[in-house]
């Protein structure tokens, strides 16, 4: 594959897995020799792990309000959301809060 790639976990709950065609855990290796950050991460999922409904999980440039996003069981409010660069073996899990009702 890529030279020094940058291998992660992604985990869905809550019900955005059902958006990633009920994928609850996937592990993903990512182009080394580079910074990724959450924003890119992010960029890079709508292309490599398409949904049929993009507008349920992703805003423009982010993910939708109702999305909670986590690193390494960490909320990503607290590490500068889409600016947090991954590191080697970082667990970033995606839950919905949203439920029909």
């Amino acid at each position: 594959m890529c030279e020094n790639p940058l291998n992660i976990v992604l985990e869905f709950g809550g019900g955005a897995e059902i958006l990633f065609n009920k994928i609850k855990r996937r592990e993903v290796q990512l182009e080394g020799g580079k910074k990724w950050r959450i924003g890119d991460l992010l960029e890079w999922m709508k292309i490599n792990m398409p949904t049929d409904r993009p507008e349920l999980f992703f805003t423009e440039d982010s993910v939708r309000p109702g999305i909670l996003v986590l690193v390494n069981e960490t909320d990503w409010d607290l590490l500068d959301t889409r600016n947090y660069v991954i590191e080697p073996k970082d667990t970033i899990l995606f839950i919905s809060t949203l439920h029909g009702g």
